[in-house]
């Protein structure tokens, strides 16, 4: 028989609480070390493996699992074994499991509505594994060495500190068990404690200072509102900082691989959270400043201007897919436009102009990133290509491998020009000479004079006619021919000038057709494409942000039929997933009293997931 091969972890049905850059999961009944995702992580290091909470003489018997805010977990088990034998179980253990910045806690209460007293001898044990996030996304986990001086387990560099009160701790070479002998008063309750606190002085991010509560109206729409409430406490969650300047706080992509800086992800998160935490997008516009590219560098995708992609404490590894990141890697093409149309957003949401002018030298470098370094094959268009042979191969949102596809199946040949990426470049030209306008600064003509160029160009080049009707094309390959899938990126360019009105109206209108909209959102890839699968990652399933964006774009462009209508798809999503909604979901056709089907893979809380919550509420206002 064959072997399995590594598989990345599944995540639909696992229970997180989290606060960055800390996460904890579970499944629905506790248990911990059943599935390959659990564990109690730090940073990008999973800390614990397992957690198995044992009382001796019964077996703990789930019967209810919440999550009421993202910090806390409330577990409830009956203990029929040591119960009497009446048909209403008395004896019950509430466990209490909370995660703040560095540091998870357990609270276990038995209690008993007995006449008598109950003995109780209660474990928990842990499994300490100090394995990278790295291995354990690609299936590749092994539990690590590691020593126990007594209350310290540590494994390098990385450590954790137990703290157990009144339990008696004894290890092995397998984990480290907790033990607690005690009885029940008579109609009474026995509290037990323990809890964890991890170190990793490796890592380069941290915990952001407290943040103001995030304000927006609540909707008329119950869901709606429910579904703001979740996501905006999601959002809290996954503040984090850099160590060297905790008060500039941006979003963490999301749970569990992407806890830390990415460009694109902490842009757009902050662009569609705007109206609900105005102040995001101006530290996050600082913290990307900070990490603006000075030089050219092929390993490391490096360009003057550029914003990067990600941040990590150390290299990357996807040996699956021949991926290897440098801790800083700049291997983004949309990030950069993106930055300077989140700070025209900023100034439009109220930023001071003597904030903007702190700006103003990466607002420089990042146009001429565009105008002069973004072209990066001499396609007349912003492109990329991988040079140094590990990094991303696609480098738009979109960045699996088969992700920029012809309706026909096949893969587009690159250097590519994504379509969305000269959207935002216009858009972020355009804006970008109206904040050096503003500020009194020279270069305003030439960079409207640069846009109306690339406008003209997009229209020759770009639109594609099909079966399926008139419609820009997701990118120009190699041999400037447009790839010419109907695909969700084209809700991208509305909003942004690149289009015509009328043009607009055509894109929303192939948007919310049949072979796009799957009733719960927008699919990546029309249903008429020979590679679309509901399931694939990029090739037909629905990412909530990219719904999102479109109607972001639908009601910059005066489309509000077209932004509710949308909208309200994605609120029967987020009831579909209990308010939380995850990355992404299954494009398959809505049927009557049907719910969204999850993609398994999919992570969740993501930061521009939650963040659709304000521009859906937005919508339907």
């Amino acid at each position: 028989m064959t072997p399995t091969p590594p598989l990345q972890p599944l995540l639909h049905d696992a229970v997180i609480a989290l606060e960055a850059p800390t996460q904890v999961w579970s499944d629905a009944e506790g248990r911990m070390g059943t599935a390959p995702i659990h564990g109690v992580y730090h940073g990008d290091m999973r800390h614990i493996r397992a957690i198995d909470v044992a009382v001796r003489g019964t077996e703990l018997e789930s019967i209810g699992c919440a999550s009421p805010t993202p910090r806390r977990v409330l577990l409830v088990d009956v203990l029929r074994g040591i119960d009497d034998d009446s048909a209403d179980p008395k004896v019950r253990l509430d466990r209490e499991r909370t995660v703040t910045a560095g540091a998870f806690s357990e609270r276990l209460r038995v209690s008993a509505h007995l006449d008598d007293g109950v003995p109780v001898d209660l474990t928990v044990r842990i499994v300490p594994d100090f394995a990278p996030m790295q291995e354990v996304k690609a299936g590749l986990s092994a539990e690590a060495s590691w020593s126990w001086d007594g209350a310290v387990c540590r494994a390098d560099e990385a450590s954790f500190t137990l703290a157990a009160a009144g339990a008696t701790v004894t290890a092995d070479e397998h984990g480290i068990t907790m033990t607690w002998g005690a009885v029940i008063p008579p109609h009474g309750s026995l509290d037990l404690s323990w809890s964890v606190t991890m170190d990793d002085p490796t890592l380069v991010v941290s915990a952001a200072a407290p943040a103001e509560p995030h304000r927006l109206a609540s909707p008329v729409d119950p869901r709606a509102s429910r579904w703001l409430d979740r996501a905006t406490a999601d959002l809290d969650a996954l503040r984090l900082a850099l160590p060297d300047h905790p008060d500039d706080a941006f979003y963490a992509a999301g749970a569990p691989w992407f806890f830390t800086l990415f460009g694109r992800d902490s842009i757009w998160a902050a662009r569609l959270a705007l109206a609900a935490a105005p102040e995001m997008a101006a530290s996050t516009l600082r913290v990307l400043a900070r990490l603006q590219g000075t030089t050219t560098d092929a390993d490391s995708a490096e360009a003057p201007g550029k914003i990067p992609h990600e941040l990590r404490s150390g290299i990357l590894s996807l040996p699956n897919e021949g991926v290897h990141l440098p801790p800083l890697y700049f291997g983004t093409v949309d990030a950069t436009p993106l930055w300077v149309c989140l700070l025209a957003d900023a100034r439009d949401a109220g930023m001071p102009d003597d904030e903007l002018r702190e700006l103003l030298p990466a607002l420089r470098a990042a146009l001429d990133w565009m105008i002069v370094h973004g072209d990066a094959s001499g396609s007349g268009f912003i492109d990329y290509a991988d040079e140094s042979g590990h990094g991303l191969a696609n480098q738009g949102w979109k960045d699996s491998g088969d992700s920029i596809q012809w309706r026909d199946g096949r893969l587009a040949d690159g250097p590519i020009a994504l379509s969305e990426v000269q959207a935002y470049a216009y858009e972020a030209a355009v804006r970008g000479a109206g904040l050096l306008d503003q500020l009194g600064e020279t270069g305003g003509t030439a960079l409207r004079e640069w846009a109306a160029d690339l406008r003209a160009r997009f229209r020759a080049a770009y639109w594609v006619r099909t079966e399926e009707g008139h419609y820009p094309a997701i990118a120009l390959d190699a041999h400037g021919a447009a790839v010419d899938s109907l695909t969700s990126n084209i809700g991208h360019l509305i909003g942004t000038g690149i289009l015509d009105p009328e043009e607009e109206r055509a894109c929303a209108a192939l948007l919310t057709g049949r072979s796009m909209s799957s009733g719960f959102g927008i699919r990546t890839l029309s249903t008429g494409a020979a590679g679309y699968w509901p399931l694939s990652y990029h090739g037909g399933s629905v990412w909530t942000h990219d719904t999102a964006i479109a109607v972001h774009g639908m009601l910059r462009a005066g489309l509000a039929d077209e932004a509710r209508a949308v909208a309200a798809q994605l609120i029967d999503v987020a009831e579909g997933f209990d308010y939380r909604v995850p990355e992404l979901h299954a494009g398959d056709e809505r049927v009557p009293g049907g719910r969204p089907v999850p993609y398994p893979a999919a992570c969740r809380p993501q930061a521009w997931s939650a963040a659709a919550a304000v521009v859906c509420a937005r919508a339907l206002e």
